[in-house]
């Protein structure tokens, strides 16, 4: 019997290169190369045969038929609920909630008629129904701890579920392939049949995935491409809050979040999050800034807090949580050469309150008013809001969404409000400030 053909594939992206290779040179990932059996492929030619195409105006487009879960914040993200015959990534990572969230929504659809197969991957069904007993979830949920892919699309077959939970994507082996689960190809083809499976039988597929180090998908990127939404479980285990972000949705809005506050008894929406990240702060204290940002449709006020200190190091430390390091340095930058700043003796730490992360250039304008309040150690006025993008020439810039970060923060009755100086003669909107450099940021700090 002859020997079969071997190659080698990187686990994170997916490049396959005929021999093993320390670094990938798609990725630049170290140590992602397995290798795996090369199907051979098929003798004769296959036919193809061709198919009448459809004229655009001719499709009768119906409306999308959602089910909504039951859970409010979720169904914000996902656009108003779940979509027939739609595949739905939830990737997190290890320990966040990912289990115990779809638990609840099973448990909710459940509740409100809907069949659902919670196919466990990972922990046996006592483990579930511990959980399931915990959050109180409904004993109406079918549960089937399996991870062969075949005995998953025959038993959903059967069974005929409004919605099929997998958890999770790397758990599942396709016996018909070689190669272990979570590889390449196993994550690939487990994928692929879960999405024929949805788009046949009109089933809404759940599949919960695992983040790598850096914070993405692990497995191929073609995973990410396959599903029709991609949610991102966000959250530091050390807080009680869990944001749930859409990075890819065909039936809603992108970058829609849902604001979870872990409990006992499971995940609890949190209708009014402006509230609750910013019920311990201090008002008397230098260094710190409410900043109205917007996360799709919702506009969210997050506290923005910075220490700076004499440093005992040849190199000061810069150190930033919740907010992109490389962004706090470019601040640091303009405001030395820009308003005259020093920061050269000191150490620097800056802080998004609450677990939350940051990634909008509405950030710079809280960011500098934190950083040069600490520089001063003059605090701001208690309920000091402010929002906008400042350049590397020192100017301040608008940002989109206005009126819901002021409207937002009138509601939370905080106030002066600084943003960015309008343009052509734009008149500044009631109640707020406007700034047009951070030379007037410093002016207004320093008196």
């Amino acid at each position: 019997m002859a020997k079969p053909r071997t190659g080698w594939r990187c686990q994170q992206c997916g490049y396959a290169a005929p021999k093993w290779l320390g670094r990938c040179p798609e990725c630049g990932e170290f140590g992602t190369y397995v290798e795996e059996v090369i199907s051979s492929a098929p003798s004769g030619a296959s036919v193809a045969v061709a198919r009448k195409p459809v004229r655009l105006g001719d499709v009768v487009a119906s409306g999308a038929s959602r089910t909504p879960t039951g859970l409010p914040e979720f169904d914000r993200v996902l656009g108003g609920g779940l979509v027939r015959g739609s595949l739905v990534l939830l990737a997190g990572e290890p320990g966040i909630g990912k289990s115990t969230l779809l638990l609840q929504a099973a448990a909710s659809l459940s509740r409100g008629g809907s069949s659902v197969l919670y196919v466990c991957g990972e922990e046996s069904a006592e483990q579930v129904k511990l959980r399931a007993e915990r959050i109180g979830a409904a004993d109406a949920i079918m549960l089937l701890p399996e991870v062969d892919a075949g005995a998953i699309e025959a038993t959903a077959m059967a069974e005929r579920p409004d919605v099929l939970i997998v958890d999770s994507i790397q758990t599942m082996v396709d016996t018909s392939l070689d190669g272990v689960a979570g590889s390449v190809g196993q994550v690939r083809a487990c994928a692929a049949r879960l999405m024929r499976l949805a788009k046949s039988e009109g089933m809404t597929v759940i599949v919960v995935g695992h983040v790598t180090k850096e914070g993405t998908v692990a497995g191929p990127r073609v995973l990410e491409h396959t599903v029709d939404v991609v949610l991102s479980f966000e959250g530091d285990r050390d807080h009680v809050f869990r944001i749930v972000r859409a990075a890819k949705n065909r039936f809603g809005s992108v970058s829609e979040i849902g604001v979870f506050e872990m409990g006992e008894s499971g995940l609890d929406g949190v209708a009014n999050p402006s509230a609750v990240l910013l019920a311990d702060r201090a008002t008397d204290v230098a260094g710190s800034c409410v900043l109205a940002t917007v996360e799709g449709t919702r506009p969210l006020l997050v506290e923005v807090q910075a220490l700076v200190t004499p440093t005992y190091l040849q190199m000061p430390r810069r150190l930033a949580v919740g907010v992109d390091t490389a962004r706090v340095l470019q601040s640091l930058a303009v405001l030395e050469r820009r308003a005259g700043m020093s920061f050269g003796q000191h150490d620097v730490y800056v802080s998004v309150a609450g677990g939350v992360k940051i990634v909008e250039p509405a950030v710079d304008l809280a960011l500098a008013f934190a950083l040069i309040s600490a520089r001063l150690d003059r605090a701001l006025p208690a309920g000091t809001v402010a929002f906008g993008e400042i350049g590397l020439t020192g100017e301040v810039r608008g940002v989109r969404q206005t009126q819901p970060r002021l409207a937002e923060a009138a509601r939370m009755g905080l106030g002066p409000v600084f943003l960015a100086t309008p343009s052509s003669g734009a008149r500044v909107p009631a109640g707020a400030r406007s700034v047009a450099s951070v030379r007037e940021i410093a002016a207004i700090i320093g008196g």
